[in-house]
Order: structure tokens, then sequence, then C-alpha cells
């Protein structure tokens, strides 16, 4: 393949990256425990842990797992926001051998239940918060061990003892649960600290994670990303990313969560990885305390979404938070408007640099040049990557024309867990990914996004793009966001149904459908309008076209 993005390539950035340097993650943490043992690691609420700390505490933790019976391979699910707790028990459970299974805090009991069961889990550590919805399904799971934790149980007393307060008793955002033989992340700790470790050897082809995704087909899937495949993207993200940076402590604002994909590997592990401060917000869309946060330190990267961009841009005081420190805001998750991009520039100071990835490729697969403006592309292949536009039989399209983006690199998984049908769809035999995203790549080897397959609008035999309407109606200043989706129609098959949240209470159907036309060909115009207080979004802020199909 003729690799023409390396003529694209910002200077510096390698072609390749060498997987060696780094061949687990627990090497990676070795390392940044033992360069930066006196640099801060984590902050939460004010409470700073060192990587000194992280060594200790991820060794103590590791140590109890071993005690309680654990064995390399087992599956751990991890089930707490961003927290000091997080990379703790992330971490020590990898140490330990085992794999993770990273679960959204936010699950009903049955999606808990299918995640616990189809991994396996033999323990699972969570936030108080959420324990009665282990409790109502662990009898139908192979959970052994439930470790338990409060919000404020590493924060140093008397903050501690206050937040747990307020949380359980003012708040009242602990149910009442009792799982029997459930065991307090905190004593496993102190009793770990007494316990000898047996060190496990883990390499580049044995599991870390199994990161559940609906992939290209909507049916929940562990993605087996292997920890060559997550070190081996770290490894390109510091090719690309590492020379803006300068080598000393610098600090970033984690406000998207650590349990998935796009922040474990490209804030959680990268900057562990180059000793940077990683301060941890545990609620992203209380937004005033996200604002808050931001004013207290400079901070010189970060990491969200479309929607989290343009929450923060509407939220007062977000204007006068200290920009100067701030090198590279870096979105990703979902298509990022070029409105939103253009007014994070104006009132920031910063490029909000697009990137693009999946699950299944650990995540990150293209991102721009960090020093370009915004030019809607989801950017160049990173170093030791390909990206190849294929037609629905597997066949190379030229450059410009449209179809299906597969990537093939080091960072693509192993398959989904126990589904080699399911995972016979993605990957074809020369090693190629099938992502479900389509779009074409320029000339210069950027990749340009249209939508994902799934989401196409058909009107009357034309493809309609949603991310495409999106984007214009968005620039309307009455708009705060909006995701487009296909309704069924007796005359063309499907018309453009557009759900907006308004910003205006004055703006009307005819308003939005008008601003459309001055931008759109007629088929794209929207024919119907809704309006709603807010629309359905993921865990990290995307924002669920599935879930408006059918309303």
């Amino acid at each position: 393949m003729n690799r023409v993005w390396l003529k694209s390539y910002p200077p510096g950035v390698p072609a390749e990256i060498d997987p060696a340097r780094l061949t687990s993650i627990a090497e990676l943490l070795r390392q940044a425990c033992a360069t930066h043992r006196d640099r801060p690691a984590y902050e939460q609420m004010g409470r700073v842990l060192s990587f000194g700390e992280l060594d200790r505490l991820t060794r103590d933790f590791a140590a109890w797992l071993q005690a309680a019976g654990l064995a390399k391979g087992d599956r751990i699910a991890i089930m707490l926001p961003n927290t000091l707790q997080y990379p703790i028990a992330l971490f020590g459970a990898l140490r330990a051998g085992l794999i993770v299974v990273n679960t959204n805090p936010l699950y009903t009991a049955p999606e808990l239940q299918h995640q616990l069961a189809d991994s396996g889990a033999a323990a699972i550590v969570v936030l108080e918060n959420f324990a009665h919805v282990v409790q109502e399904i662990a009898a139908e799971t192979r959970l052994r061990k439930v470790l338990v934790t409060g919000a404020g149980d590493f924060l140093g007393f008397p903050k501690s003892w206050i937040v747990n307060y307020v949380v359980r008793h003012r708040r009242k955002q602990v149910a009442a649960w009792r799982i029997p033989g459930a065991v307090s992340f905190s004593a496993a700790l102190r009793a770990g600290r007494k316990l000898p470790l047996q060190e496990i050897e883990v390499g580049p082809e044995d599991i870390a994670f199994l990161q559940y995704t609906g992939g290209t087909t909507g049916v929940a899937k562990g993605a087996m990303l292997t920890h060559g495949n997550v070190t081996a993207n770290v490894l390109q993200a510091d090719a690309w990313l590492g020379g803006r940076f300068s080598r000393t402590a610098g600090t970033l604002v984690t406000a998207i969560p650590l349990y998935h994909i796009f922040a474990l590997t490209a804030n959680c592990l990268l900057f562990a990885h180059l000793g940077w401060k990683n301060v941890l917000i545990i609620n992203a869309r209380d937004f005033p305390a996200v604002v808050k946060e931001m004013k207290k330190q400079p901070f010189a990267f970060f990491s969200g979404v479309n929607t989290l961009f343009n929450a923060l841009l509407n939220t007062p005081g977000f204007e006068s938070i200290d920009f100067s420190a701030l090198q590279v805001t870096l979105g990703g998750g979902m298509a990022v408007q070029e409105s939103v991009a253009k007014r994070w520039k104006a009132v920031t100071g910063n490029i909000l640099t697009q990137a693009w990835g999946l699950t299944e490729t650990s995540p990150a697969a293209t991102i721009n040049p960090t020093a370009e403006e915004f030019n809607g592309s989801i950017g160049l292949p990173i170093p030791s990557s390909e990206i190849a536009i294929k037609n629905d039989q597997g066949q190379d399209l030229p450059l410009g024309q449209t179809g299906e983006i597969c990537v093939r690199g080091p960072q693509v998984m192993r398959g989904y867990w126990n589904r080699p049908d399911e995972t016979a769809k993605v990957m074809l035999p020369d090693g190629w990914l099938r992502t479900g995203d389509v779009g074409y790549m320029d000339e210069r080897g950027y990749v340009f996004l249209q939508d994902r397959k799934k989401d196409l609008i058909l009107v009357s035999g034309f493809n309609v793009y949603p991310n495409e309407v999106e984007a214009v109606a968005a620039t309307h200043p009455g708009v705060l966001e909006c995701a487009a989706v296909a309704h069924p129609d007796e005359h063309s098959g499907e018309v453009v149904a557009l759900y907006v949240v308004p910003k205006d209470p004055n703006l009307s159907e005819r308003d939005v459908i008008e601003h459309c036309r001055s931008s759109l060909a007629g088929y794209k115009v929207p024919k119907h309008v809704y309006f709603r207080k807010e629309l359905p979004k993921s865990n990290v802020g995307k924002i669920l076209r599935k879930e408006l199909r059918g309303t």
C-alpha cells in the first residue's frame, strides 16, 4: 500500500513505533513509578496521590487479590467513576495478572448481569452508590469477591468522612444494600500491605481488558485488548503528542470517564507514562463543578467529546478560566462540529484537535496534527497504522471515493470474547478491521468520516449522512445540540428527522428547517423537527441516535 499520509506527518513524528519499548501495562506502571516516584500522579477533590503511593497501593491490592485466590487470567470488573480508587484497582489488578472488565457505574441490573456473566468475572470493585445493583444480580454471576468503596474513602480525614456523610445522608445517593461476604476496598488494601506479592509475568499477547462495546452490530461484546494492543497505542499517542509537551511535570484534567476506552488510554495510561498529574472529575455532567475545578490550576491537556465541549462553552464562568497553559485539546468519541471547534478556539485560544478510533483499536487510529486549524477531517493514520477505504466486497477503493474505513495496526484487538461469529464479521483474514464507519481519504492522506453505516438515512435512493445535517443545524444560534435520524416515509422510503435541544425557547420548527435549507440539498433538509429538553447520551456523552429512531 502506498502510505500517502506519511508526506503530511508533522516534523519529528516517526512512521513507525517500536512496540518493544513497552510490552505490558504492568511494565508501564513500573517505569512510571520508578522514574516519577515523587511526582503527583492523580488528584481528586484536592487529595493528591503520588506515583510512589500509587506503586505501594497497587502492590497491596495485587497481593490481596492473589491471597483471595484470584489467578492470572481471571476477570475482575471495575465499576467506578473517576475516583482515586479507579487507578489503584486498575493497576493493582493488572499487576496480579488479571483481566480488567471496565463497567459503567450507571448500568441497569440486566446490563450489568450480561457483562458479568458474559465475561465470567470472578470479582468486582464497585462504588457503594451502585452496590444495590450488584446485590440484585450477584447470584446469577460467577462473582466470588465483591469489594465496595465510598466516594470519599481516599480523600483523607476529615474530608473523607464529610464527603461520605453528605453522599449517604444528605444527598441520599446510596441505596440500602447487603452482599454477604462483601469486603471494604480500603480494608483489602490494609490487609494486602502485610501480604507477600508474587510478581506475575505478563507479555504483549496476554489479554489486559475485556472492553465491552456494541461494535457494528449493537450486541454488547467484549473486545479482547491485549497488553501489547494498549501499550502500542500509548506509544503511538506519545509519538504524535509527546513532542508537543515538555518532559517536565504537567497537569491534565480528566472529565470523561476512565472506564471508557478513550480516557483509559488517552488520559489514564498515556499521562501515567509521561509522569503527569491527572486531575479526576467524578461527575462530568455537573458542568459548573467542572469549570470550578478547571479554574483551580493551569492544565496543559484536556480531552472530551463534542457534547462536553459544547456544554462547557455554554456554562457561565468557562470564559474566565486561565487557558494560558493549555497546549492540546483532543476531541474524539463522536464527530466534532466545526461550529464548536471554532468557538472553542475563540474562547480558549487553543485548537480543538480531532482524533478517531474505536474500542476495537484501543482506541486511537487517526489524529490531526495538533498545530493545524480544524479542517473537518479525523486526521492521518497514526504511526505503525494503516487505513484503507474498502467496498462491501473488501476491495480497496481509490483516493476520494467513499467506502468503509478499515484499520490495520498493532493496536487492533484480538477479537471478541467467546464470539468467533462476531469476530469473523469484522476481522478480515489479512488483519484488517472493518470499522462500520463510512468515509474517504484525500490525496494528502487525511481521512474524512461521514457516518456510521447503520446511521445512514436513505431518502429516495440518496444517501444522507446525519453528521452533515447536524453540523449545519448546530450553526443556528438558537440550537444547543441536535441529532438527525431516519424516519419511515411512504413516498421516499425514509426522511430526515431532527431532534433539537433549543437554546432559544422561541425557536420554531420552521426556523430550523429554513436554516438547513440554506445550506443543504432538498432531500437532506429535515422534514420533521422535534424539540427536547435533553438528548439520550452514552456514558462518555455521545448522543445515542438509536434511542431516537423509534420515538
